[in-house]
């Protein structure tokens, strides 16, 4: 970075391929000055215990799973204990550019006080597709492909990769654990930018990222696929934030109609059909209901 700073990295997992964590884990320590793995009652925890104790890494082991909110959370409390004073959020199953953090860290140092969090380019590792940056628009989004040394301004991160400096968080608020899953990055966003504060993404960082269980082929394009499980998270939560303060109506305006083409497609299309139209039926109900946590109907 173009000024001293103490980054600590934060890598959430749950059931992770040991391989694809193991190689994560590899390319974010010569970047970061310390790295904790937060595991959500993983099966497989020996085994990152094991990759912890190799690579000379920090752990916290939940003996359940708190959800992406809470583990961010708890990671953020710790790295701000130990007197760091930025975190780079990941996901277990993100591939960052040798040099991202670098890139992200100069970014973040031009950008000023308000800049609370940079991201990288996502690039999709089954396809090689760069994901464009967001600017929210009704009835479309405006899709962002900076050339390469640009920063641009957006409306929201993904998680995996946001490096963001801990005076935003004291400012902003920690991530919204009641979420869970899914939609956490983008209520934070939204909260931040309602609080003043920009947050953008960087050209030339980037990292492997792969979003969803698998792709589906549709005319017009490929559409990302997740399981029921997600399905019901991804349905509630956006109800959910429908109802949060710092929420764009103009998100709200453009999402009630792609919730709905969701619902339709997963339902009538995408397999499988009943167990997708009854995970989002009873995401639907319990946003509706403000419920929030984990999904109470879980096995």
């Amino acid at each position: 970075m173009a000024q001293a700073s103490s980054i600590a990295a934060i890598v959430v997992t749950y059931r992770p391929d040991i391989d694809t964590l193991q190689a994560l884990v590899d390319a974010l320590l010569p970047q970061v000055d310390r790295l904790w793995l937060v595991d959500n009652a993983s099966a497989n925890i020996e085994s990152i215990r094991t990759l912890a104790a190799t690579r000379g890494i920090d752990s916290i082991v939940n003996g359940e799973n708190l959800g992406v909110g809470a583990a961010l959370n708890q990671g953020i409390a710790t790295a701000r204990a130990h007197g760091h004073d930025h975190v780079l959020l990941m996901d277990q199953d993100s591939l960052p550019a040798d040099d991202m953090v670098a890139r992200l860290g100069d970014a973040l140092h031009a950008g000023g006080e308000r800049l609370a969090a940079v991201g990288p380019a996502h690039v999709d590792a089954r396809t090689g597709d760069i994901a464009p940056f967001v600017r929210i628009g009704f009835p479309f989004n405006r899709k962002l492909r900076p050339a390469s040394g640009e920063v641009v301004d957006c409306d929201f991160l993904i998680t995996s990769g946001c490096l963001i400096p801990l005076h935003a968080i004291d400012a902003i608020g920690d991530m919204d654990a009641g979420l869970f899953i899914d939609n956490v990055d983008l209520e934070w966003c939204f909260r931040a930018r309602a609080h003043g504060y920009r947050v953008a993404g960087v050209a030339d960082a980037e990292m492997e990222h792969r979003i969803g269980d698998r792709l589906h082929w549709r005319p017009g394009g490929r559409a990302i696929v997740h399981g029921s499980v997600r399905l019901y998270f991804i349905m509630r939560n956006r109800v959910l934030l429908y109802r949060r303060p710092g929420t764009p109506g103009r998100w709200i305006a453009q999402d009630v109609p792609r919730a709905i083409l969701k619902f339709l497609g997963f339902s009538l299309v995408v397999a499988p059909r009943m167990a997708n139209f009854r995970a989002m039926c009873r995401g639907l109900r319990d946003g509706l209901a403000g419920r929030e946590g984990p999904d109470p109907h879980a096995g």
